[in-house]
C-alpha cells in the first residue's frame, strides 16, 4: 500500500495568497467600516468624557434629520453620566456658543467659544451630541416615537441597542436652542467667525 505523498509546501520566502486573503479580508473591511464611522462623526460614544458638562446655545439650528436614544457616557473614574444622544444629520446653526467652567490653580475660569452671527451660518456633517437636556421651540417632520433603537435610520450610523427606545424625525428646525452636554462630536465643521476665549470673570453662554 502507498503512502499517501505530502502536499508540496510554498518554497520558502513566499507568500500564499489564498490563505492571507482569507485573513485581510475582514480586516480590511473592518478598518474601512471604522474610517467610515469615524467620517460621519457617530464615535461619540468612544472616548472617555472629562466628568466637566458644558453648555451650547444657537439662536436657530435646522438639520436634514434627527435620531435619538438614551445612553451613558463615563469619564475616567468609570463614573456614569446618562444622556440623550441626539444625532442630527447635515446642521445649520445661525450661531453657535460653548462655555464650560474649569478649575485652575488661579481660580475657576470659563472656557468659552462662540461662531456664526454676523459672521454667517455654522455647519457639521453627522453632528452627535449626548446631552443631559435640550431647550427650544421646534418644528419636525414626520417623527416616529418609540421605534427601537436599533433600527434608527434617519441619521446614518446613528442607532443605539435593540429593545430599546428610541425617536427620529426628518427635517427639523429648533429655535432658541439650549442644551447641557458632556460630549460633541461632528464631521466638517465649518466654523466662521470663531472665537475661544478663556478668562476668571468670563460669562456663560446663558
Amino acid at each position: 500500500m502507498r503512502t499517501p505523498r505530502p502536499a508540496p509546501a510554498a518554497p520558502e520566502g513566499r507568500t500564499s495568497w489564498k490563505k492571507t486573503a482569507v485573513v485581510a479580508v475582514p480586516a480590511v473591511l473592518a478598518v474601512g467600516a471604522l474610517a467610515t464611522v469615524m467620517a460621519q462623526g457617530v464615535l461619540a460614544a468612544s472616548f472617555a468624557v472629562s466628568g466637566t458638562h458644558f453648555q451650547v446655545s444657537s439662536g436657530k439650528l435646522t438639520s436634514s434629520g434627527l435620531s435619538s436614544y438614551v445612553h451613558t457616557d463615563r469619564d475616567t473614574d468609570g463614573r456614569g453620566h446618562p444622556v440623550a444622544l441626539l444625532g442630527i444629520g447635515k446642521a445649520s446653526l445661525a450661531d453657535i456658543c460653548q462655555s464650560a467652567q474649569v478649575k485652575t490653580p488661579v481660580g475657576t475660569v470659563v472656557f468659552k467659544l462662540t461662531a456664526g452671527g454676523r459672521a454667517g451660518p455654522v455647519s457639521a456633517d453627522s453632528l452627535v451630541i449626548d446631552g443631559e437636556d435640550l431647550v427650544g421651540d421646534a418644528r419636525f417632520g414626520t417623527a416616529q416615537i418609540g421605534r427601537d433603537a436599533a433600527s434608527l435610520d434617519a441619521v446614518p450610523g446613528v442607532h443605539g441597542p435593540k429593545g430599546k427606545f428610541g425617536l427620529q424625525a426628518g427635517d427639523i428646525s429648533v429655535a432658541g436652542v439650549r442644551s447641557h452636554a458632556w460630549s460633541a462630536t461632528g464631521g466638517n465643521f465649518r466654523l466662521k467667525g470663531l472665537r475661544v476665549s478663556v478668562s476668571l470673570d468670563g460669562e456663560k453662554c446663558f
